[in-house]
């Protein structure tokens, strides 16, 4: 029955979509602003859809890029970090091939092979030691920089350094150009402190220790 009916009106529909008539052309009208009327109502919820569809992709592209330059900056820092020990290391080299040494000195090259040191004892662990190489407490050790530490424990193939930052470790020097001399202290800092100096006031920052 229903079905019927639907096509009834349907029928009826399509014959005055068809006319001519001047009344089936007003129902047209009618018919189509209806419709268009709706439809744009109808579409809002559509519209709106798709838009916030665009801007969620739109976000999702945003994040991916900015994952990619968050990956790209680690990257960048790696080699950055890289590139800086590289060029220290390379100093070094060049410092110790400008070096100038007594040919009494025994001299003796050594790698670190471990840290161990701690927050209260900065030491480290060379590759060099007593049996192979010669070595004895006391000794100096530098790099290509200058004076880093002394030997304080030999083994027979390894070393222990006590480094110019431990708390422990007391250098005596010469400051120049004033020639005067003090006491390196170590404060387990980066930077060790200069003791029972002869004339503070004469010291200069760039004063070479």
């Amino acid at each position: 029955m229903a079905v019927g009916c639907l096509v009834l009106v349907l029928l009826a529909t399509f014959v005055l979509w068809r006319s001519d008539t001047s009344r089936a052309e007003r129902m047209r009208i009618a018919v189509v602003d209806f419709v268009v009327t709706n439809l744009e109502w109808a579409l809002v919820p559509v519209t709106e859809a798709v838009n916030l569809a665009t801007q969620i992709q739109s976000y999702a592209v945003l994040q991916r890029q900015n994952r990619e330059l968050r990956d790209e900056l680690r990257r960048l820092r790696a080699w950055r970090e890289t590139a800086l020990q590289l060029e220290q290391e390379n100093a070094r080299l060049l410092n110790l091939n400008r070096a100038r040494l007594d040919p009494a000195l025994t001299v003796v090259t050594g790698k670190v092979i471990a840290d161990s040191g701690s927050p209260y004892r900065h030491t480290v662990q060379l590759n060099v030691g007593r049996v192979r190489d010669g070595i004895a407490d006391g000794w100096a050790v530098t790099d290509g920089l200058g004076l880093v530490g002394r030997i304080l424990g030999v083994g027979q193939r390894s070393s222990r350094v006590l480094l110019l930052t431990d708390s422990t470790s007391r250098v005596p020097v010469t400051i120049q150009p004033s020639g005067q001399n003090a006491l390196l202290s170590g404060d387990n800092s980066r930077l060790p402190v200069l003791e029972l100096i002869d004339a503070p006031d004469d010291v200069r920052p760039g004063d070479r220790v």
